[in-house]
């Protein structure tokens, strides 16, 4: 095998002088994180961003567990584990009544009849008393006002629960009971409510499924008794959601002293001498006539985290949910995050607060990802203004936080931070469809579109086959616990996927020396190249991906972890994934009206891998609370300013040395079989501590609407059927609907499944109605995956501190 590349093709002279080509000698002398103590393991996919009726979903938390983990006709794409994380806050719906007899089980059978507290007497959600009381039906009509805990909120049938009780005494063992049942790795989590902020997805994981909970006898009848519990979790939503403005500490009212008596310091803090303390509800409350109410948020959020780092170090994780979508900070209100927030928290608990999630859900949304232009208001009366969402909008389906190269992901990482980037579902609903239809203009399910496919061992390094699950029970090995999913999602050996573009990733980083010798011993039989040892770790990765594993191999580092170098050692990044062959889960069997514009004809439901890009860029240190390069927001109007560029961005927010130093595609890997592909690059002689990471998509360079000449996303306004605000409640610079579509559908069929779909948006065309790519369609069409990136430390330059 031969690699030679143009230098034509390297764009990152500021890393020391790096160039890519052939590997003429193996690798050797260096370290990365010990792996002689690490269990076997392997990449399993899942999700912690979704919602049922207990927040503001649409279906019980049996019918999203099914829909999100079990392998069926109208739901083929079974998560390997799963977390349900609704909202904080409060709510007045029961997510734990099943919708109907197919999700009745022993334990929580279908409820019939009229409810057992109506408020009237003719219950509106239960008209008839013969009908089965779903999800929809209210706390207050099903277990009574009485049991409902805390300050009161709301009255009547909607009176609310707060996510505290919910999570602590409905929700934990309806999930557990489901974990056992189904033998799959599921716990529980919260989009928080963040003080200061908008949302983050999080857990404490303390107490929930124990070991042995799903070796025991499930019950024949309910009612089931958890022997788990998920107390921890539902102390931090008291003491730190921003929704949760109850001061009962966890009790049954707010005089009683009967319940949790929790108590919100946090050891080190002020705690009791803050300002913004409450004695009676033993947490802090922010104040605005004491501080701008999102300083003071922010400094609530950073103590929250502190908490968990202090109490539950390795059982917790704090991730920034579709950060950008709320514009950014605002110092007197409630919004987005500016890198310095970020930087604030990874100081303050950087084994809980270690990542973000900028593939934001909401993927068949009208603005995709929910993230728009002019989306939130910022002051009051005639100073109001609205601000854009960071970035306008999304960027190939991500954040602009994510997709921007030498933006503020950059940012962090070129500090050698453990910053990982993460994707959800963010479930709701279908939109304008029912829940069991393939069809979305809104949301997809767990699983359905996006997925994290994080490296997770257990702690014997045993896993279950699918054949093998009643044998593993029995034996008591084989199930992956929330703790083993955790310490996977900490070590940010995680890659993400939209549209099943790939399912299987190999990446790795070696290292080597002019004139070494090293690894003739594990050069292949009969080999005398000088490639040997480059051969090796090739087919090392090889073997990884196709076991679905991660590369176990002398002097070598994979996503999430350094490498350390001494300078002028060659590095040789090898990259194996598999573009899975057939049918992905999209319902639609037309061609891609994205890659019909340059004459491809591909069908939505049958993505090709187009291109992988790695990008590079150095690491420099941590930047110092208060200096001039440490905060700074994103600019305003990016969206529209076209074509972006990162001169109007604050230096705190980029790093101008990240850039692509390589691109393959189908003339430059080659196959490994059974959809495999496999390539290579080289970095000679490295003086600098860096990073590489990767991405791809679907999409070649030059998509009309859709890719740069580079291959870089470009904005997804152009797919976006909603109505943008005008900048001001009197400003006439708004534009209405589908304004912005270029995208046309033309596909003709004879159902919605193989012609462009009925629900899609239409604009006049030389006095013809044409269908436009928006919604579901425009997600299928436009795939990507990240990996997360792999450090490389040279001894005398900077120390990559934050990564082992």
């Amino acid at each position: 095998m031969k690699f030679t590349f143009n230098k034509s093709q390297i764009a990152l002279a500021a890393i020391a002088a790096i160039g890519v080509t052939a590997m003429s000698t193996a690798p050797s002398d260096a370290t990365a994180s010990d792996k002689s103590k690490r269990s076997s393991g392997r990449y399993v996919a899942g999700d912690f961003h979704n919602h049922t009726t207990c927040s503001d979903g649409s279906i019980s938390m049996q019918k999203l567990v099914q829909k999100s983990t079990s392998k069926t006709v109208d739901a083929p794409w079974g998560l390997d584990w799963f977390v349900q994380a609704g909202h904080g806050g409060t709510g007045n719906r029961n997510c734990t009544l099943a919708e109907d007899a197919s999700l009745a089980t022993p334990a929580y059978p279908l409820v019939s009849g009229a409810t057992p507290f109506d408020f009237p007497t003719t219950n509106p959600l239960n008209p008839s008393p013969s009908q089965y009381i779903g999800p929809s039906t209210t706390w207050a009509q099903s277990i009574g006002p009485l049991n409902i805990k805390g300050n009161v909120a709301g009255s009547g049938a909607t009176q609310n629960m707060w996510r505290w009780q919910a999570v602590q005494e409905f929700q934990y063992p309806v999930l557990e009971y489901l974990s056992a049942l189904q033998n799959k790795p599921m716990f529980l989590g919260i989009e928080s409510v963040v003080a200061g902020h908008e949302h983050t997805s999080m857990s404490v994981i303390t107490g929930q499924m124990p070991a042995g909970f799903d070796q025991r006898t499930l019950p024949a009848t309910g009612p089931f008794a958890a022997i788990g519990n998920a107390s921890a979790l539902a102390q931090w939503a008291y003491c730190f959601d921003r929704g949760v403005a109850d001061t009962s500490r966890g009790n049954t009212s707010a005089t009683s002293g009967v319940g949790n008596n929790w108590d919100c310091s946090v050891p080190g803090s002020l705690n009791v001498a803050d300002p913004i303390w409450s004695v009676t509800a033993a947490k802090l409350v922010p104040s605005s006539a004491i501080s701008p109410v999102g300083t003071a948020g922010h400094n609530k959020t950073v103590e929250a985290v502190k908490w968990m780092a202090a109490f539950h170090p390795d059982g917790s994780y704090y991730v920034p949910a579709h950060l950008e979508r709320a514009g950014p900070f605002n110092p007197n209100g409630n919004n987005g995050f500016n890198v310095e927030h970020l930087r604030n928290l990874n100081n303050a608990a950087p084994r809980v607060a270690f990542g973000m999630e900028s593939q934001p859900g909401h993927g068949a949304s009208s603005d995709r990802g929910e993230y728009a232009a002019r989306r939130n208001t910022f002051g009051t009366g005639a100073a109001a203004v609205r601000i854009d969402t960071v970035g306008g909008t999304t960027y190939g389906g991500t954040g602009v936080y994510g997709a921007q190269i030498g933006g503020v992901w950059d940012a962090l990482l070129g500090e050698g931070r453990n910053w990982w980037f993460f994707a959800s579902s963010d479930w709701h609903n279908r939109g304008m469809f029912g829940p069991d239809d393939r069809r979305s203009t809104q949301d997809f399910y767990p699983g359905e579109y996006q997925r994290n496919f994080t490296m997770v061992r257990d702690t014997d390094g045993t896993y279950h086959r699918e054949d093998d699950r009643d044998d593993d029970k029995r034996k008591g090995k084989g199930k992956l616990s929330p703790q083993s999913i955790v310490d996977g999602l900490r070590t940010g050996n995680t890659f993400t996927t939209s549209g099943q573009l790939i399912d299987r990733l190999a990446f790795a980083v070696c290292a080597s020396y002019p004139g070494s010798a090293a690894y003739k011993k594990g050069k292949d039989a009969g080999d005398d190249s000088e490639n040997s040892g480059y051969k090796a770790v090739e087919n090392a990765a090889v073997r990884a991906a196709k076991n679905n594993t991660d590369i176990d191999f002398k002097d070598c580092a994979t996503m999430g972890e350094k490498l350390v170098v001494k300078p002028g050692a060659e590095l040789l990044g090898v990259i194996v994934v598999r573009d899975p062959q057939g049918k992905n889960y999209s319902p639609y069997s037309f061609p891609n009206p994205s890659l019909k514009q340059i004459g491809v004809t591909q069908a939505l439901d049958m993505p090709v891998l187009d291109h992988i890009d790695v990008i590079g860029g150095r690491v420099t240190g941590y930047k110092a609370p208060g200096a001039a390069d440490y905060a700074g927001a994103w600019p305003n109007n990016w969206v529209f300013d076209q074509p972006a560029n990162l001169d109007t961005v604050p230096a705190a927010a980029k790093n101008t040395t990240a850039k692509v130093i390589k691109t393959f595609q189908n003339s430059s890997w080659e196959s490994a079989g059974d959809g495999f592909l496999k390539m290579s690059f080289r970095i000679p002689s490295v003086q600098a501590s860096q990073y590489v990471r990767l991405r791809g998509t679907n999409l070649p360079a030059s998509v009309p609407h859709e890719t740069d000449g580079s291959g870089n996303p470009l904005r997804d306004l152009e797919t976006n059927s909603g109505a943008v605000n005008a900048t001001s409640s009197s400003a006439p610079n708004g534009f209405p609907e589908n304004f912005f579509l270029k995208i046309p559908c033309t596909s003709v069929g004879t159902t919605d499944f193989n012609g462009c779909p009925a629900h899609l948006p239409t604009k006049d065309v030389g006095g013809a109605l044409v269908k436009f790519s928006a919604l579901d369609v425009a997600a299928w069409a436009d795939l990507w995956f990240y990996s997360n990136p792999i450090f490389v430390e040279v001894k005398g330059s900077s120390v990559v501190a934050g990564v082992q």
